[in-house]
């Protein structure tokens, strides 16, 4: 999954009703998948290094383990670290990660972030506030990230997400980060964090997909072979990690989710040199992330579970190797996401009385900021999302006591490097109306508001907002302010081509404050900017498709699909990808 986001609307009584049935559903199941659970002696974050047996995990005493996590994903991103600590002390949350009862965390990478100068940006040092992360590289981030997460007794495994920070691939390799630089850094991880058990594992690439191939035998495409060559590389540094191995988009005849299809690795193992490390790990998801056939099934839901069976479940059922549901997530904000949401709670297992289709997972995501799923966290970072989150209790396996792993000082690259003075915590909320919500319109309307939500002014001259969408027409653009509290005069606006184009977006749209605009005071806000853009010859814009649209944000709503920049940097929402 790529980090996207957008807010889709008030609640509504009926998102309402919705929201408290699944929450009554959510605690019946965890008391029943508590009381089921009692006979299995699967711990929540074991002792030691993990390595499998048939489809269980096991710590270094041989007792079974069920990865029960979260994602926590901005390593990849342009901040270089993750996300929420332009708000948050990263042990702050961390240690609501526990409380709630997750035992592990999957922390997304680029290659990108251990270049030399490559330094993490939009991290909030105020108030005492992540003061230790002051001057570290963003491998030095990581280093305190693994160092507290051992502390409190959590496990942590690494995913190389991306090659850089600029969009996910296809394939494990590019021009720019060629296969050699994928495992020399894998290696040098392995090496970094050997001796230090906290760090349980690889999670090799991040979503294979079309052209990457399942046991094709063409070295440059198939995947296969390429997590054996970099599994053996990892494993030949220190041989205690777990190798994790995502699956393909089309295998066995079929095509699934990116990473997910997981259907000739039965037949086509993955072999390494060192016995019992591999881990398969699929992804899955709903609806909103894309319409899938099986969704319009007429059996719809009854039709999942013999999917997942086909697509991955059986390795496990079969005693292949353990599976690790690595990405799965949904807003459950209609009836589709919670059958499917109900239903995958069911196979994982929570209604499984003896664990044996108890499967590991990591959820997608802790981040609210991601577009197709949101996050356990709501969008000021702090707030739990129930609806998701007390449904998890049914096939989590919390950390009953503190079981702290010994700190082990780290080999190879030093974690910190001199980088400039980072430049002042910013934190800023866009808020987005749809002027129109039609499908289809000839004048798109996307009404915004900035709000200053941290504790010092903000220069409004340094800010910009971007509207993604589709431009549908190869005709001119032209923007109209009709209103805006801060003074339209004190607004530029520019139509940019987004080459390659991204999901939902081949334009944005940029505005830009005067530098006569007075500075925002804490907590205030700029008041609404009531603007259009239109095509110079009237044609129709398909607005469903358009990445920052959001037809249910009626009133002034939080949305990370518009993006804000602070001096051309990042510094709220999420681009498309």
């Amino acid at each position: 999954m790529n980090p996207t986001h957008i807010v889709r609307g008030a609640v509504t009584p009926i998102r309402l009703r919705r929201a408290l049935a699944v929450a009554l559903a959510a605690l019946l199941a965890y008391g029943l998948g508590q009381a089921l659970r009692q006979n299995w002696t699967a711990q929540a974050a074991g002792v030691g290094y993990y390595h499998t047996s048939g489809n269980l995990i096991l710590d270094s005493n041989n007792q079974p383990v069920r990865i029960a996590g979260v994602n926590w994903f901005g390593f990849e991103t342009s901040n270089f670290t993750v996300h929420g600590l332009w708000t948050r002390d990263y042990r702050d949350m961390m240690n609501q990660m526990k409380s709630l009862g997750y035992n592990t965390i999957r922390l997304p990478y680029t290659n990108q972030m251990f270049l030399p100068g490559t330094q993490a940006n939009s991290i909030d040092f105020s108030s005492g506030k992540n003061a230790d992360l002051q001057g570290l590289s963003p491998f030095g981030i990581m280093d305190r990230i693994v160092a507290y997460a051992g502390q409190i007794g959590m496990k942590v495994f690494l995913d190389r997400h991306r090659p850089d920070s600029s969009q996910q691939t296809a394939l494990w390799y590019t021009s720019s980060v060629p296969e050699s630089k994928w495992v020399s850094d894998w290696q040098m991880l392995a090496q970094h964090y050997a001796g230090n058990a906290t760090v349980i594992g690889a999670d090799l690439h991040n979503e294979p997909h079309d052209p990457a191939c399942w046991g094709c035998g063409d070295t440059t495409v198939d995947w296969r072979l390429a997590a054996e060559r970099a599994g053996n590389a990892i494993l030949s540094v220190n041989p205690n990690w777990l190798i994790i191995v995502e699956g393909v988009q089309t295998a066995g005849g079929a095509s699934y989710w990116w990473g997910g299809n997981l259907r000739s690795a039965g037949a086509q193992p993955v072999v390494l040199n060192v016995p019992d490390r591999v881990v398969y790990s699929p992804h899955d998801y709903q609806l909103d992330v894309a319409n899938q056939t099986w969704f319009s099934d007429p059996t719809y839901p009854a039709n999942l579970p013999p999917l997942w069976n086909a697509t991955w479940g059986y390795l496990r059922a079969q005693n292949v190797a353990p599976v690790l549901l690595g990405e799965f997530g949904s807003r459950l904000d209609d009836t589709s996401d919670q059958q499917w949401f109900s239903t995958m709670l069911d196979y994982l297992g929570s209604t499984s009385a003896d664990g044996a289709n108890d499967f590991s997972w990591t959820w997608w995501s802790w981040n609210p900021n991601s577009g197709d799923t949101g996050g356990i966290l709501a969008d000021d970072w702090l707030t739990v999302n129930t609806n998701k989150d007390t449904p998890l209790n049914a096939i989590k396996m919390p950390i009953t006591a503190a079981t702290p792993t010994p700190t082990v000082t780290p080999s190879g690259p030093p974690t910190t490097t001199p980088t400039a003075t980072p430049p002042p915590p910013v934190t800023v909320r866009a808020l987005y109306l749809a002027g129109d919500t039609s499908a289809s319109t000839n004048i798109v309307r996307p009404q915004v508001e900035l709000v200053n939500t941290g504790t010092s002014s903000l220069n409004l001259g340094s800010v910009t907002l971007r509207y993604w969408y589709t431009a549908d027409d190869a005709q001119p653009q032209t923007w109209v302010c009709d209103f805006a509290q801060v003074g339209c005069a004190n607004l530029t606006a520019r139509f940019v081509a987004v080459s390659p184009a991204r999901t939902g977006a081949d334009t944005y749209l940029e505005i830009s404050f005067g530098s006569g605009t007075s500075a925002l005071a804490p907590g205030a806000n700029t008041g609404p900017i009531q603007d259009r853009f239109n095509h110079a010859d009237w044609s129709n814009y398909t607005q469903t498709n358009d990445y920052s649209f959001n037809a249910a944000a009626t009133s002034y709503t939080a949305s990370a699909r518009v993006t804000v920049y602070v001096n051309g940097v990042l510094v709220a929402g999420t681009e498309p990808t």
